[in-house]
């Protein structure tokens, strides 16, 4: 079960550029890095789903209410990212947001969410519409609900 605490012992995405973000995230308190190239991001840490070992990543986030919303696009990819893989596995996850840090509940939206969150999270990155073009799957939304 991955919880906010995880976020500073977990081993980073293999993606360099997500590394370095991330630990210039973390090293700062939050205070770096949670904008980016004009969106903001946060930091997700899942629990290895083969591993159990927490492992942690960078994303795009929106807002839903009080909810947390990313993208599973992995780039257009054909298969989804392994945090998605992980949480799918463990849904308790660590996360930070700004100076922020908590422990959420994740789950991917409903049929019904799905269609206004697309829309709203292609606002924040137009890109996503092109991911969503390049591949099959379709790209899953979660929602990050945090825990009181």
């Amino acid at each position: 079960m991955a919880v906010a605490d995880d976020l500073d012992r977990a081993t980073d995405s293999t993606w360099d550029w997500v590394a370095e973000h991330t630990r210039t995230y973390l090293t700062s308190g939050g205070t770096e890095g949670h904008e980016s190239n004009g969106v903001h991001t946060l930091v997700l840490a899942t629990t290895g789903r083969r591993t159990g070992q927490p492992r942690r990543t960078c994303l795009i986030y929106g807002t839903s209410g009080d909810d947390f919303v990313v993208v599973a696009s992995k780039g257009g990819a054909d298969d989804d990212p392994a945090w998605f893989k992980n949480l799918q596995t463990e849904p308790s996850v660590g996360v930070q947001v700004g100076t922020r840090r908590f422990t959420a509940r994740a789950r991917v939206a409903s049929p019904a969410e799905r269609a206004p969150l697309w829309t709203q999270m292609a606002r924040i990155f137009p890109l996503y519409d092109e991911y969503a073009e390049k591949t099959e799957r379709q790209i899953p939304i979660v929602l990050l609900t945090p825990e009181a």
